[in-house]
C-alpha cells in the first residue's frame, strides 16, 4: 500500500494470477477503478516515439511494460542464409522486421491487401464508398426548411463579459476626452436650381448631357518615316492592297522608309482626313441613353421542370452495329419490333429492335441514300434509294400472313392495255434478286436523295434535286405502277418532302421556303419562311397543323400553321448544322439530330384550344455517337408506341436511347 504526497488521494495497487494488474484509489471523496491486463508473451515497447539508431550500440532495444529490457533478437545471417532463406521460405515475401522489437514479423492476409490497397492509391478501409452519392443540400431552390436545426448555443442570448469591458473602456475614453464623439450635421438648407434639369441652355443641363467626341487611334510603328522592315509591304502585297476597296483596307496608306526625316514628302490625304475627321465630329449623333434596371430572374421564361414532362428517353440502351460506313438512314416498322438501316457501304440491314440483332442484310449497287418503310401494318414493304435507282423490298420479317399478302398484290398486277409514256421505269425483280427480297425496281432519271411513304401505304414521294431541271420530285402509286410528277416548274432546289398526315396536303422543301400544296384542288395554299439560310430535314405534327424544320445553319424553327407563315419559335440548341428531325406519333415529343454528335429531344405539347400557344421545352441532350469526317448524327427517328428515339451516325453505328 502507497500513500500519496498530495492530500486527499491514497490508493494501493495488486496483481492477480492472470497478469491484470488493478489499481485503486479515491481522489477528493471520488473511488477510482482502473485495470491493466498484460499478456506473458507483450513485449511491446514503451520507449515511445523516438529514433531506434539510438539503441544501437546497446544489446537492448528498449523496455516493455514492467520495464524490464528487451533484448535484440540474435542474427547471425549472412547474405547466403538471407539468399537460402529468400528461397526457401514461402512467407518470405510477407515477413518484415519490426524496428521497435527487433523481432521479424509475419503480415496476415488482411494486413498483404491493405499494404496492396495503400499503394494502389486506395483507402485503407475496404468498405469505404468513395462515389457516394452528393446530396446537394445548398441547391438553386429555395426550401423552407433549414439545412441544420441545430439550437442556439446559450452564448448567443446572454450579454458577453468581453464586450462589456470594451464598451466600459470606450465610454471612460469618451469622459477623458480621448475620443470625440461625431459632431451633428449642419441642418441650414441647401438651394439648388429647380429647373436645371428642365431646360437645355442652362449651363448644368448642357454639362451634365455633354458627351466628349471618341478619340482618334495613335499613330503606331507602320506610320514612322523609318519603319521597322516586318512593317513594310512586299510587290504581292502592295498590289492586292491597291486592288481592295478603300473600306475594307487594314490600312489607309503605304508604310514607306526613307533615310531621314528632311526627305519625307507632305502627305498626299492629310486634307481629305481632316475634312472627314470635321465630318464624324458633328455628323456622328450621341446620345445618352437611359439604363433600364430589370431583375435578370424576370427575363427567362418560366418553364416547367423536365423531370415533370416524363417519360423521354434520357440513357444509351443498345448499339446496332455492323455497317462499316457512315449510316445515312433509318426508318422502323409500323409494329415497332424491325428496324432498317442503309448505310454508305451498299447494304441495307434489318434488326430486331429489343436485341439488336442483324436478322437480314440485303446489298443493292450503290451507297443508300434512304430507306423508308410503308407506314400500313397490312403491307409489308421497304423503299430504298441508291444512285438513280429505288428498290421495294419485302423483307419477309413479322407476320407470314402479311408477307404473303404483300407478294400476292404485287404480282395480282395487270399491264392496261394502252401504255403511258412515264419518266420512271417499273420493273420485277428476277432471279438472285428476288431471293434477296426484291419486288420492284425504279428507275430514275437520275440520282434519288430521299423516299418517304404516304400513311394509307399506296404513294411513294421520291426526291431528285436538281436545280435546272423541273422534274425534282415524282409520285408513284405502287398499286397501279403509275408515276406522275406533281409540278409543271419547280421553284428552287428542292431539299426534302412529306405527306401531310390526315389532309390531302403536300410539303415540298426548298433550301429557304417550305411549300405547302392542297393535292384535290393542285394549287398552293401555303408558302413558309424558314428564315435560314438552307433547310436540311423537315417534319410533320401527327395533328397536322404544326412542321418542324431543321437547317444547315444550326437552327430548329417550329411554324404554326394556323397562326403565321413564320416561325412561332426558333432554337439553336446544336452547334452545327442539323441533319435529322422527327416527331413521336403519340407522345408530345420531338428530336433533332446534328454534326456536334448530339440528338436532342424537346418537349413540344400542342393544345387543342386553338388561343394556347404550344409549349417547346428541351429536356434532354443523348450523346452517344463520335464524329467521324466532321459528320455526327445523320438521321433520328422515333419509337411508332415507345418513347423511344433512334439515331444514326456517321460512325456506322445506330444507337437506342430509351
Amino acid at each position: 500500500m502507497s500513500r500519496s504526497l498530495e492530500r486527499q488521494t491514497w490508493g494501493f495497487s495488486f496483481s492477480s494470477s492472470d497478469s491484470t494488474t488493478y489499481f485503486i484509489f479515491t481522489h477528493n471523496s471520488l473511488l477510482i477503478f482502473i485495470t491493466f491486463s498484460v499478456r506473458s508473451q507483450d513485449i511491446r515497447n514503451t520507449v515511445g516515439n523516438i529514433p531506434m539508431e539510438w539503441y544501437k550500440d546497446y544489446p537492448h532495444i528498449g523496455y516493455d511494460l514492467e520495464g524490464k529490457k528487451i533484448f535484440k533478437p540474435i542474427r547471425n545471417k549472412d547474405e547466403l542464409d538471407e539468399f537460402l532463406d529468400k528461397m526457401e521460405n514461402p512467407d518470405y515475401w510477407r515477413t518484415v522486421q519490426d524496428k521497435m522489437t527487433g523481432a521479424d514479423i509475419r503480415l496476415s492476409d488482411e494486413q498483404v491487401d491493405l499494404v496492396h490497397r495503400l499503394q494502389q492509391g486506395k483507402f485503407g478501409d475496404v468498405n469505404f464508398n468513395e462515389y457516394e452519392p452528393a446530396i446537394d443540400f445548398f441547391s438553386n431552390e429555395v426550401m423552407i426548411h433549414p439545412v441544420t436545426n441545430r439550437p442556439q448555443d446559450k452564448r448567443s442570448f446572454i450579454p458577453s463579459l468581453i464586450e462589456k469591458e470594451k464598451v466600459g473602456k470606450l465610454v471612460h475614453a469618451i469622459k477623458m476626452g480621448w475620443i470625440k464623439p461625431h459632431r451633428p450635421k449642419e441642418t441650414t438648407p441647401q438651394y439648388y436650381d429647380l429647373w436645371a434639369k428642365e431646360d437645355p441652355n442652362s449651363i448644368l443641363g448642357r454639362h451634365k448631357m455633354h458627351i466628349p467626341a471618341p478619340k482618334m487611334k495613335l499613330p503606331g510603328h507602320e506610320e514612322s518615316y523609318n519603319p521597322p522592315p516586318e512593317y513594310l509591304m512586299s510587290e504581292e502585297e502592295r498590289l492586292a492592297w491597291e486592288q481592295q476597296d478603300p473600306e475594307y483596307r487594314k490600312l489607309s496608306f503605304l508604310p514607306q522608309k526613307f533615310a531621314c526625316l528632311r526627305a519625307v514628302p507632305a502627305y498626299s490625304r492629310f486634307i481629305h482626313e481632316r475634312f472627314e475627321r470635321c465630318l464624324d465630329l458633328y455628323l456622328c449623333p450621341r446620345q445618352r441613353k437611359m439604363r433600364v434596371n430589370v431583375n435578370p430572374e424576370d427575363l427567362i421564361p418560366k418553364l416547367p421542370k423536365p423531370k415533370d414532362l416524363q417519360p423521354f428517353p434520357t440513357t444509351q440502351s443498345l448499339v446496332y452495329r455492323g455497317h462499316s460506313s457512315l449510316v445515312r438512314s433509318i426508318s422502323i416498322s409500323p409494329s415497332g419490333q424491325w428496324l432498317v438501316s442503309g448505310s454508305d457501304d451498299c447494304t441495307v440491314r434489318f434488326w430486331e429492335v429489343s436485341t439488336a440483332r442483324c436478322l437480314k442484310t440485303v446489298e443493292v449497287g450503290g451507297a443508300v441514300k434512304g430507306v423508308a418503310w410503308n407506314p400500313n401494318p397490312s403491307i409489308c414493304l421497304v423503299a430504298v434509294s441508291y444512285d438513280d435507282t429505288v428498290v421495294l423490298l419485302n423483307p419477309g420479317l413479322g407476320d407470314r400472313l402479311v408477307c404473303t399478302a404483300t407478294d400476292q398484290l404485287i404480282s395480282s398486277y395487270e399491264e392496261p392495255e394502252e401504255v403511258k409514256d412515264q419518266p420512271v421505269q417499273w420493273a420485277v425483280a428476277e432471279g438472285e434478286g428476288h431471293e434477296q427480297g426484291h419486288r420492284l425496281i425504279l428507275k430514275h432519271p437520275k440520282a434519288v436523295r430521299q423516299v418517304t411513304w404516304h400513311g394509307k401505304g399506296d404513294y411513294l414521294a421520291c426526291v431528285m434535286p436538281d436545280n435546272g431541271n423541273s422534274l425534282q420530285v415524282v409520285i408513284h402509286q405502287v398499286s397501279k405502277r403509275r408515276t406522275q410528277n406533281p409540278f409543271r416548274k419547280n421553284k428552287g432546289l428542292v431539299q426534302c418532302v412529306s405527306f401531310h398526315p390526315i389532309r390531302p396536303y403536300f410539303f415540298v422543301a426548298t433550301q429557304r421556303y417550305v411549300r405547302v400544296y392542297n393535292l384535290i384542288k393542285q394549287e398552293l395554299t401555303k408558302k413558309l419562311m424558314a428564315n435560314c439560310k438552307w433547310i436540311s430535314s423537315m417534319a410533320i405534327h401527327p395533328g397536322g397543323d404544326n412542321v418542324i424544320c431543321g437547317s444547315y445553319d444550326c437552327r430548329l424553327a417550329w411554324f404554326d400553321l394556323d397562326l403565321s407563315t413564320k416561325p412561332y419559335k426558333v432554337l439553336r440548341h446544336h452547334k452545327k448544322a442539323l441533319r435529322s428531325v422527327a416527331y413521336h406519333r403519340h407522345y408530345p415529343l420531338f428530336a433533332s439530330g446534328s454534326d456536334d454528335g448530339n440528338v436532342i429531344v424537346c418537349h413540344g405539347m400542342v393544345y387543342n384550344d386553338l388561343l394556347q400557344n404550344p409549349l417547346i421545352v428541351p429536356v434532354k441532350v443523348l450523346k452517344g455517337h463520335t464524329i467521324t469526317h466532321d459528320l455526327g448524327v445523320l438521321d433520328v427517328t422515333f419509337h411508332p408506341t415507345q418513347p423511344w428515339v433512334f439515331s444514326s451516325g456517321a460512325d456506322g453505328t445506330v444507337c437506342l436511347f430509351t
